[in-house]
C-alpha cells in the first residue's frame, strides 16, 4: 500500500511539545488502505497560535492536539463540541471551510469502552492520577453513572478534579473500591515500567481493572488482574478508539474494527 501525493491531497496534523510516530503510523495506514488521498504529519510547533492560525489560513483539514496544547488552544478555535467542552480540553481540531471545532476523542473512546465492556455503572470506582487525562476518564465515569475516588498525591488537581465531578478526594484507594483505574505513568515504558499502580489484595477484591496507559498495552497492572481473573480494559483500545474516532472526523469515514485493529498493530511496530 503506497500513498501518491500531489497538489489534492489532504493534509492533516498533530501538534505535540514531543511528537511521536503512533498517529503517522496509524492515520497513514488507514488512508493507504481506504484508498483515501490524505496525508498525516506530526508536528512540534514552536508557537501554539501561528500554529492554529495555520491550520485554519492553510486548509489543513484536522490536528491532533496533545499536551500541553488542549487548553491552550481554545480561545484560538470557534467552537467546542460537547465532548470536548464537558471537559474544558481539546485533543482534536477539526476545519470545516475555515470553522475551526475541539473535539476530545478519549472521552469519547472512554465513554464507548465502558458501554462495550458493560461496565456496571454502581460499580464503585477508585482513580488513581490527576491529570489530563484523567479528567476525561473521571468525566467519562460520571457520565456512565459511577460515583468514586480520585486518588492522587497532588493536593491541588486532586482535590479539583474530584469536585468538578462530585466525587471524594484522597491520597489512598479506599477500600471495597470495585472499578480500579490506572490513569498515572505508572508501567508505562520508561523509569516507571515495573511499577504496579495497584497491589494484587485490592486487585482481587475489584469487578473490572481498567489501565489508561498504552505503552505497553501489557503492563503490571494488567498482567495482575489477568492472574488473578479480574476482566481488564487496557490502554491500547483507549488509543485505538480516540485515533479511530479522528481519523473518522477528518474523512468521513468509520474504520471497521477489523482495520482499526490492523492499523493500531501497525502503529506500534518498530
Amino acid at each position: 500500500m503506497v500513498n501518491y501525493v500531489d497538489r489534492e491531497t489532504t493534509l492533516c496534523i498533530s501538534l505535540a511539545a514531543r511528537p511521536s510516530n503512533h498517529g503517522v503510523r496509524f492515520h497513514n495506514w488507514l488512508y493507504a488502505e481506504l484508498g483515501l488521498n490524505y496525508l498525516y504529519k506530526a508536528v512540534a510547533p514552536t508557537d501554539i497560535t501561528a500554529a492554529v492560525a495555520g491550520i485554519r489560513g492553510l486548509d489543513i483539514r484536522g490536528a491532533g492536539v496533545s499536551m500541553p496544547y488542549k487548553q491552550d488552544v481554545i480561545p484560538l478555535i470557534d467552537a467546542l463540541d460537547p465532548s470536548a467542552e464537558r471537559i474544558n480540553a481539546v485533543n482534536t481540531i477539526v476545519n470545516t471551510d475555515g470553522e475551526l471545532v475541539g473535539y476530545n476523542t478519549d472521552y469519547v473512546a472512554v465513554a464507548s469502552l465502558l458501554r462495550t465492556h458493560d461496565v456496571d455503572p454502581s460499580l464503585s470506582v477508585a482513580v488513581r492520577g490527576s491529570g489530563g487525562m484523567a479528567n476525561a476518564v473521571v468525566a467519562a465515569l460520571a457520565d456512565h453513572g459511577h460515583t468514586g475516588t480520585v486518588v492522587a498525591r497532588n493536593s491541588e488537581t486532586g482535590p479539583a478534579l474530584a469536585e468538578r465531578y462530585g466525587w471524594r478526594w484522597s491520597t489512598d484507594v479506599p477500600e471495597g473500591a470495585q472499578l480500579l483505574v490506572n490513569v498515572t505513568p505508572l508501567g508505562m515504558h520508561g523509569d516507571a515500567a515495573d511499577a504496579q499502580a495497584f497491589p494484587d489484595a485490592q486487585i482481587a477484591g475489584a469487578r473490572v481493572v481498567f489501565d489508561v496507559v498504552a505503552y505497553p498495552v501489557r503492563t503490571p497492572l494488567i498482567d495482575a488482574a489477568e492472574r488473578l481473573g479480574v476482566p481488564t480494559i487496557n490502554g491500547g483500545e483507549v488509543v485505538a478508539l480516540q485515533a479511530a474516532e479522528q481519523f473518522a472526523l477528518y474523512t468521513g469515514v468509520r474504520p471497521t474494527p477489523e482495520q482499526v485493529e490492523a492499523a493500531e498493530a501497525f502503529a506500534n511496530t518498530d
